[in-house]
């Protein structure tokens, strides 16, 4: 886990639910996550968002790897 790509994520209440953003700015990890998935390359998200920098990619990526990573315990 890279703790300086993290630091581009932020949590503001107030500022979009209090949902994770980049760098405090209104555009979410979710927003990112959501457009990678559905097939936009890194180079496109950068051309259609200019103030983005590759770093918040790849930060919201780490962002949601860490998120997912905790144990999952079954009912038995």
């Amino acid at each position: 886990m890279d703790e300086n790509l993290l630091s581009r994520i932020t949590v503001e209440e107030g500022k979009c639910g209090g949902r994770p953003c980049i760098r405090g700015m209104r555009i979410r990890v979710q927003d990112v996550l959501e457009m990678l998935s559905a097939g936009s390359s890194v180079e496109e998200i950068l051309d259609e968002f200019p103030y983005l920098e590759r770093e918040d990619i790849f930060a919201s990526l780490q962002y949601a790897a860490y998120q997912m990573d905790h144990v999952v315990l079954k009912a038995s």
